[in-house]
C-alpha cells in the first residue's frame, strides 16, 4: 500500500468524521436523505465477458446469451432474431428476458437496438454446498419461557431452487404423512423431479425437515412449511441460468397459488456483472419487490488452494442487495454459542461484480456482504436414495438408519446455512404475516450475535438468532401500508430487551444492520419505521443511509469509526469513492481480494459443494477432504 495513498483516506475519513461531528448539532433530528449510487450512465450494455469472447472468435461463431429489454420488442429487432443462425431458447414473460443462441457477428447491432438492456452470456450454475437449539428456533417458540405450539411455519411455502427434492421422505411429511412438497417442477429437461444428486433434499429438510427421524434429533427450522420443489440442477448437480431464470419465472406467476413467502438459492455463479445488470439478480429483486423473501449462499470460497484467506468471492445471486446473503458459521457441535465462529471456506465480501463504461473502465459495486452467517458445517438431514454424493463418499451417510425414506446424511457449506435462514424466514413470517422482505432482513441483522475475531466481510451482522428475531417480529406493528409515514413508531410494544440466552449463553444483539457500503446502529432501527423497510425500495442503492435514520444515532462508515453515540458493530476495511478498498486488491493485515480472473465467469462453480466427514484437524477445524471430489473440503 502507498504511502501517499494511505494518508489520503486518513485525511478523508478525518474530514468526513468531523464534517459529520459538526453537522449533528444541528440536524439531530433531521432525516438524512439517500444519495442514489450512480447510474450506468455511458454504460456498456454488453457484459465484459461476452465482449472478450467475442473478441477471441470468429464473426459466424455462435454465443449462447441472455438478452434483458426495457420495453416491448419493436419490429425491426424482432426482424433481426428472426433471421437465419438465431435460435431462441427460453422466455421469461414476466422478467422481461430471453435467452438465445445468435452469431457472434450481429452482438453488437442487437446491442445498439433502444430496448435492449443488457446481454449477457449465459452461465452454468452449481451447488454451493443440533439446529433448532443452537439458533434459537426452539427458544422462539416459546412466550415468557412457556412453549407455544404452532410457530412451526405452517402455511408458508418455501420454494427451493435445487437438485430436487425427494418427496418421500418421512422427514418431508406432514402429521397425516401426507408430502408437504407441494409442487414440483423440472427446468433441467431430465424430465425428473427427485432428488439423484442428494443436495437438494438436505437442503429442504434443513429448512423444514419434521425431526420425526431419531427423535427430533434433525428438526429442520420451519418443520410444517410447505415445500415448492423447483429442480434447476440435473443429475451430477449443475445447471444453467436458463433453468434458473424459469424457475423465478414460474415463482412470480404461482406464488400466490401455493402462498410462495420464501425462496432459497442455495447456488450460485460467478458474480461478474454488476448487480445492477445480472438477469438473476434482477430476476430476485422483481421476487423481492413483489413480496417474497429471497435467501442466497454466499459461496464456500473463502479460502485459495493454499489455505489462505482471500475476499472478495460473494456469489451471484448473493452479490444482489435485495437478497439475504448468508455465510457459514461453525458451532463445533455443541448448541451453546459461546464458541462460534464463521468456517474458513464461507465467502468472504466485499462483492466484486462491476460494469464496465464507454472508456472501458470497470466500476465495481463493492457492497458489505453477507448480512448473516448460520450454522452450515457438518449438517446431518435427509438424504435421498442412491444419490450421487453419498455413493461418490460413502462417509456422508450418517449411518441413522436403514430405511430409504429415513436415511440421513452429512453435508457442510453455505448451501445448508441458507436453508436455515429461509427456515427462519417463513417462522418470522408465520410470527406476523405483514413483514416485507426488507423487514424480515432488518429483523434478522438486528438480532444477530456478533461474533468476536470475525469481521463484517465474513459474518455480516453476525449469526443468525431466531429467538431475538421472532420475538422482535411479534413486536412490529401489523397495521403498516405502503404510505406509512417514516419515523412513525414501528412497533406495537415497548422494544424487546435486547439479550437472548440459547443452551445457558447469554448475549447481546447487533442491534446494527449492513446497508450497502454503511452500517447503521441505534434504537431508532427499530423504534421507527424506515424507508427501506417497504417494498420495491433497497437501501443499498444509496450512499447514505435512507430516511428515518438519525446522523446522530449510529451510522459509522466501514472502518468500524463510529460518527455518533451508537454501538461499534464491527470493524474492517475502508470504502471510499467508486468502492475502492485500499490498494484495490489488498484489505490491510487481513487476508487478499484475489485479481478478477477474465474468465472467472465462463464455467459453474465446479466441486464448490463442500463434504465434510469428521476426520483431520486444520488449524483447529476438523476437516477431510473427499478424494472422490477435487479440492473438496470443509471445516
Amino acid at each position: 500500500m502507498k504511502t501517499g495513498k494511505t494518508s489520503s483516506i486518513v485525511v478523508w475519513l478525518s474530514c468526513f468524521i468531523l464534517m459529520t461531528a459538526f453537522l449533528t448539532e444541528v440536524r439531530v433530528t433531521e432525516r438524512v436523505r439517500a444519495q442514489p449510487r450512480p447510474k450506468l450512465e455511458k454504460a456498456t450494455k454488453v457484459s465484459s465477458s461476452l465482449v472478450n469472447r467475442v473478441a477471441g472468435s470468429t464473426s459466424d461463431a455462435t454465443l449462447k446469451i441472455i438478452l434483458q429489454f426495457r420495453g416491448p420488442m419493436s419490429g425491426p429487432l424482432k426482424a433481426l432474431l428472426n433471421q437465419k443462425g438465431v435460435h431462441f431458447g427460453y422466455s421469461f414473460k414476466n422478467l422481461d428476458a430471453q435467452s438465445l443462441e445468435i452469431p457472434a457477428g450481429s452482438l453488437d447491432t442487437i446491442a445498439s437496438f433502444d430496448e435492449v438492456f443488457f446481454i449477457s452470456p449465459e452461465r452454468q450454475t452449481a451447488s454451493l454446498g443440533h439446529l433448532s437449539t443452537t439458533t434459537g428456533a426452539d427458544a422462539g417458540r416459546s412466550v415468557n419461557g412457556i412453549a407455544v405450539s404452532g410457530l412451526d411455519g405452517t402455511g408458508i411455502g418455501i420454494a427451493f431452487l435445487d437438485s430436487g427434492v425427494y418427496d418421500k421422505h418421512s422427514s418431508l411429511l406432514d402429521l397425516d404423512n401426507t408430502t408437504r412438497v407441494v409442487a414440483s417442477q423440472d427446468f433441467t429437461g431430465e424430465n425428473r423431479a427427485d432428488d439423484p444428486y442428494g443436495h437438494g433434499t438436505h437442503v429442504a429438510s434443513s429448512a423444514a425437515g419434521n425431526g420425526r427421524v431419531s427423535r427430533a434429533a434433525y428438526l429442520g427450522i420451519a418443520p410444517g412449511a410447505n415445500i415448492i420443489n423447483l429442480r434447476v440442477l440435473n443429475s451430477i448437480g449443475m445447471g444453467t441460468e436458463s433453468s434458473v431464470l424459469s424457475a423465478l419465472d414460474w415463482v412470480l406467476a404461482n406464488a400466490a397459488t401455493y402462498n410462495i413467502r420464501v425462496v432459497n438459492m442455495s447456488l450460485g455463479t460467478p458474480a461478474f456483472d454488476s448487480y445492477q445488470n445480472d438477469p438473476i439478480c434482477r430476476a430476485a429483486r422483481r421476487l423481492v419487490n413483489a413480496g417474497i423473501v429471497v435467501v442466497a449462499a454466499a459461496g464456500n470460497s473463502g479460502q485459495d488452494s493454499a489455505g489462505r484467506k482471500v475476499y472478495g468471492q460473494i456469489h451471484c445471486p448473493g452479490n444482489e442487495p435485495s437478497v439475504i446473503t448468508v455465510g457459514a458459521s461453525n458451532t463445533f457441535g455443541t448448541e451453546g454459542r459461546n464458541d462460534d465462529g464463521v468456517t474458513t471456506y464461507s465467502s468472504r465480501g466485499p462483492t466484486r461484480s462491476a460494469w464496465t463504461d464507454d472508456a472501458g473502465v470497470r466500476h465495481y459495486d463493492h457492497l458489505i456482504k453477507p448480512e448473516i452467517v448460520a450454522p452450515g458445517n457438518k449438517i446431518i438431514e435427509a438424504e435421498s436414495p442412491k444419490n450421487l454424493l453419498v455413493t461418490r463418499n460413502p462417509q456422508l451417510d450418517a449411518g441413522v438408519s436403514p430405511a430409504a425414506t429415513r436415511k440421513q446424511m452429512y453435508l457442510s457449506g453455505t448451501s445448508m446455512a441458507a436453508a436455515v435462514v429461509s427456515g427462519g424466514a417463513a417462522l418470522l413470517l408465520q410470527a406476523n404475516s405483514t413483514l416485507t422482505p426488507n423487514m424480515v432482513k432488518a429483523i434478522l441483522m438486528y438480532t444477530a450475535q456478533s461474533l468476536p475475531g470475525h469481521n463484517m466481510f465474513e459474518q455480516g451482522a453476525g449469526e443468525l438468532n431466531l429467538e431475538g428475531a421472532i420475538r422482535l417480529a411479534r413486536a412490529v406493528r401489523t397495521d403498516l401500508g405502503p404510505s406509512q409515514p417514516v419515523a412513525a413508531p414501528w412497533l406495537r410494544t415497548l422494544p424487546p430487551e435486547p439479550q437472548t440466552t440459547i443452551a445457558g449463553f447469554t448475549f447481546t444483539w447487533s442491534q446494527g444492520m449492513i446497508l450497502g457500503q454503511h452500517i447503521a446502529t441505534g434504537t431508532p432501527l427499530i423504534l421507527n419505521y424506515q424507508s427501506f423497510y417497504g417494498l420495491g425500495v433497497i437501501v443499498s442503492d444509496g450512499v447514505i443511509v435512507s430516511d428515518g435514520v438519525m446522523l446522530s444515532d449510529g451510522v459509522i462508515v466501514s472502518d468500524g469509526t463510529v460518527l455518533s453515540n451508537g454501538t461499534l458493530l464491527l470493524s474492517m476495511g475502508v470504502i471510499v469513492s467508486d468502492g475502492v478498498i485500499v490498494s484495490d486488491g489488498f484489505i490491510v493485515g487481513d487476508g487478499r481480494i484475489v485479481s478478477d480472473s477474465p474468465t472467472a465467469d465462463d464455467g459453474a462453480i465446479a466441486n464448490d459443494l463442500l463434504l465434510r466427514s469428521q476426520s483431520a484437524q486444520v488449524n483447529g477445524d476438523s476437516t477431510a477432504f473427499c478424494a472422490a471430489i477435487p479440492d473438496a473440503g470443509v471445516d
